[in-house]
């Protein structure tokens, strides 16, 4: 017996120390280890490589100069000598300007026009263009087409549709018995419904490809129970449609409102600010401060003020957003 339980004894320590002397134990552990790490720096370094070029891009172009336009709106900065640190004085000078106050007036009512009337413009063709009707995919390209056409071409052409004298616009006014329609681009009173127009029937294209898209994420479910519940099409819009597109009407909104408040190039192609300063917004009061007068430390204010409230409705429509989510 003893003799049996020494042999088993032997067996059980000979098996231990082969065990123990079986090549890669520890070092075999430490190498995977080390490949192991290798691989995520690899992975990173992949990583990095995808992230960089757009990174700096970012850096350069977008990050750089909002921190330049930070300090420069404390200076007086013509470019040509170095910036004097001024303080608040060119928001003291920015308060007290009677143009600063007329283009905040000029762009709040754009916006204030621009951004409901393309949401229902683009909603109401998405919804129309949603049904399976013949040709649906061409009207989808012709509504499409005014977004990635020249913004200058846009402008001209517009132009030439509102002419107070020959335009097509007034003709048809006046064939349906308008004795004396506007003038438009020529007109104080007329010129930023003409430059809103303008700009609601180029954008709608684009977010009408925005809802297109939430449209055809909702469930068929959804419309198939409202029909048993003996919902009729417009009650379906509006208790299932609506409802379904919040997602896609705030992300909407947003884009809308930093557009609308950035808005430069029809303006200055259309109409320059005119006639007198009926269509005079911030960015093109930036632009005529820094590029043309040369006063960059006077723009930058303009362009941090314009920022701020662009960041503030920003963040108050998130905020209405997460409440409504609750």
């Amino acid at each position: 017996m003893s003799e049996i339980s020494g042999a088993t004894a032997l067996d059980k320590s000979s098996g231990a120390v082969a065990l123990s002397k079986t090549p890669g134990g520890p070092a075999l552990n430490t190498s995977n280890a080390t490949a192991l790490k290798r691989r995520r720096r690899r992975n990173a370094l992949v990583g990095w490589s995808f992230i960089l070029p757009n990174l700096l891009g970012f850096a350069a172009l977008t990050l750089v100069p909002v921190i330049a336009t930070l300090l420069l709106s404390f200076t007086d900065w013509n470019s040509y000598n170095t910036p004097q640190w001024i303080g608040f004085d060119n928001f003291r000078r920015l308060w007290d300007n009677d143009n600063f106050w007329t283009a905040l007036s000029n762009t709040s009512w754009y916006a204030a026009g621009h951004i409901p009337l393309t949401m229902a413009a683009s909603l109401g063709l998405a919804v129309l263009l949603n049904q399976k009707l013949r040709g649906v995919a061409f009207f989808r390209t012709a509504f499409f087409f005014p977004y990635i056409t020249s913004l200058v071409a846009v402008a001209v052409v517009w132009n030439m549709l509102f002419s107070p004298d020959a335009g097509p616009v007034n003709q048809l006014l006046k064939a349906v018995g308008v004795a004396h329609p506007p003038g438009w681009t020529t007109d104080t009173d007329w010129a930023l419904p003409a430059v809103i127009i303008t700009s609601v029937w180029r954008d709608m294209g684009y977010y009408m490809v925005l809802y297109l898209a939430g449209l055809q994420a909702i469930p068929g479910e959804l419309y198939e129970a409202a029909r048993v519940d003996g919902a009729g099409p417009w009650k379906r819009f509006w208790h299932v449609t609506v409802p379904s597109l919040r997602p896609t009407t705030f992300f909407v909104l947003v884009m809308l409102t930093v557009s609308s408040f950035k808005v430069f190039d029809l303006v200055q192609v259309m109409t320059e600010g005119g006639p007198g300063r009926s269509t005079l917004v911030l960015s093109q009061l930036i632009f005529r401060e820094g590029i043309t007068q040369g006063r960059f430390g006077y723009s930058s204010a303009i362009s941090l003020v314009l920022f701020v409230i662009v960041l503030i409705i920003t963040v108050t429509q998130f905020r209405f957003q997460r409440r409504a989510e609750r």
